[in-house]
């Protein structure tokens, strides 16, 4: 059987500094992909002419729309078996062709997705949590995936548009790769999570650009897609564990803040929190062993919001589901 073709494809839009560490990596590339696709979104910091120079096949939007359209731009003028899509600001390590190629030569595959490593590049408290936080997800869950991550992410060539490619829709970064990798498991393919497909993220995030990413970018839209779809499989972000650690933080807050009026109510405070605590264990030691305690203790608050916001957005979005279906003279389910 003859080797697999790979075709690259990166989505950009004002890429900067990170984009030309995104591009030196992949020119590290052993063996390299078949075609590497750079699809400008309507840079204005001369992203294209750099990828142009690094000998890409570059695409420029007509105007911006975001990096699902983006994706599916590239995916059209391919002509490799598998595409494989990265992000403008991941590095990644010289086998990445080499693993795809290996995953993806089980024929009943028609994708796989990666991880983040362990080395994101952007100091500080908030993106070294939300990085390693989200390598965490991704080498602790179940290796068969529910879901696509455009990130690091292959797909055969023919199963990504019999899908139908990406929802674009979806203008800004969002749940454009998890969308898809519903549509793609509902249509009976299977996806790997492949935990030794590892890149290196190189976003800086502050508090305020990842509150509102994985609030309206993410929680919002996922719950959404969640509602509509009917049901709340167990992988990823939304594990069995994950749900009851929701439950806990918000029994844990409201309980709190009715301490004092509610006699009782600060030892059910403590008790949800003593809980909490112990139901995350595994992901403490983990931040202990790549960061130490001090980074721990200062990133357990931060998990905490995570599970507050999280159960706030769907329950804000279920709320407007119920209501919207009731407008239109539907009961809900």
């Amino acid at each position: 059987m003859s080797e697999l073709s790979i075709s690259m494809i990166v989505p950009v839009a004002n890429g900067g500094a990170t984009f030309d560490d995104c591009l030196s990596a992949i020119s590290r590339l052993v063996p390299p992909p078949q075609e590497l696709i750079v699809v400008d979104d309507e840079s204005t910091d001369g992203s294209g002419a750099r990828a142009h120079a690094a000998g890409g096949l570059v695409i420029r939007m007509a105007r911006r729309a975001g990096p699902g359209a983006a994706r599916n731009r590239g995916a059209a003028a391919a002509t490799g078996d598998v595409l494989l899509f990265v992000d403008a600001d991941v590095l990644v390590p010289p086998d990445t062709v080499a693993r795809v190629r290996h995953v993806l030569a089980d024929q009943s595959l028609a994708a796989v997705i990666g991880s983040y490593d362990s080395r994101p590049t952007a100091p500080g408290l908030i993106s070294q949590y939300k990085n390693l936080a989200h390598r965490f997800v991704h080498q602790t869950s179940n290796p068969e995936a529910l879901t696509f991550w455009g990130a690091c992410g292959a797909i055969r060539r023919d199963a990504f548009h019999s899908a139908g490619g990406f929802d674009e829709r979806y203008v800004d970064p969002s749940i454009e790769d998890i969308e898809l990798g519903y549509r793609l498991r509902r249509a009976g393919h299977r996806i790997r999570l492949e935990g030794t497909l590892e890149v290196t993220h190189a976003k800086r995030w502050t508090l305020r650009s990842w509150l509102r990413s994985d609030i309206v970018a993410r929680a919002m839209p996922w719950s959404a897609l969640l509602l509509r779809e009917g049901r709340v499989e167990d992988g990823l972000n939304l594990r069995m564990a994950t749900r009851v650690c929701v439950a806990l933080a918000w029994t844990a807050l409201i309980a709190a803040i009715v301490s004092v009026p509610v006699d009782g109510a600060g030892f059910v405070a403590a008790g949800a929190a003593v809980l909490l605590a112990f139901a995350d264990l595994r992901l403490w030691r983990y931040f202990i062993e790549l960061r130490g305690v001090w980074f721990t203790l200062r990133a357990a608050p931060l998990h905490w919001l995570y599970y507050l916001y999280s159960g706030a957005a769907f329950a804000i979005v279920a709320m407007r589901h119920v209501a919207s279906r009731r407008a239109r003279g539907v009961e809900p389910a």
